[in-house]
């Protein structure tokens, strides 16, 4: 788990921004706000503890995401909008401009599901899989620190001609 040497630093500003986050009545929002929490907290500390793959992977949750789906929630409640190319910093993620929040966590659960099924298909172990883990684990982690990043995107930012009370700033 090399690859997520150079972002475990801002993974603490993450964590405590969704722990913000998640003090909303909105029963939806609060459990995905906690659930990206938790899978950040699962990679940091997993690479903190060297934890290998399989571990990590039986940690990994995506209920909320699916709960989310089941009832219809709007995804854009928890970030309007979508993703621009200078909003993302980390270049693998480039890929992912033009995408909303909906579609960034249809791919992250996409990915948990995956990965679990991947280790259930050899006997609950990733070992020896043919499919590239470290990869996929780094995948998946890139793609929860950036719609964590883009949700934390200031409103202003994302539109710029929307002042503090949702308004243009002009009157007529």
């Amino acid at each position: 788990m090399e690859w997520i040497k150079l972002s475990i630093a801002p993974i603490k500003d993450l964590i405590e921004f969704l722990t913000k986050k998640s003090k909303t009545t909105d029963i939806h929002k609060k459990q995905l706000f906690i659930e990206l929490r938790n899978n950040l907290n699962v990679f940091r500390n997993g690479y903190m503890n060297e934890v290998p793959y399989d571990k990590l992977i039986d940690l990994l949750t995506n209920q909320a995401i699916q709960e989310a789906v089941k009832d219809n929630f709007p995804f854009k409640k928890l970030k309007p909008g979508k993703l621009h190319a200078a909003d993302i910093e980390d270049e693998r993620n480039k890929k992912y401009a033009g995408w909303d929040t909906e579609k960034l966590l249809d791919k992250i659960d996409e990915k948990i599901v995956e990965l679990k099924n991947i280790k259930k298909m050899n006997n609950d172990t990733v070992d020896n899989v043919k499919n590239n883990i470290p990869l996929m684990m780094s995948n998946l982690y890139y793609r929860i620190k950036l719609v964590v990043d883009f949700i934390r995107t200031e409103e202003k930012k994302q539109h710029p001609q929307l002042t503090e009370d949702g308004g243009t700033g002009t009157t007529s």
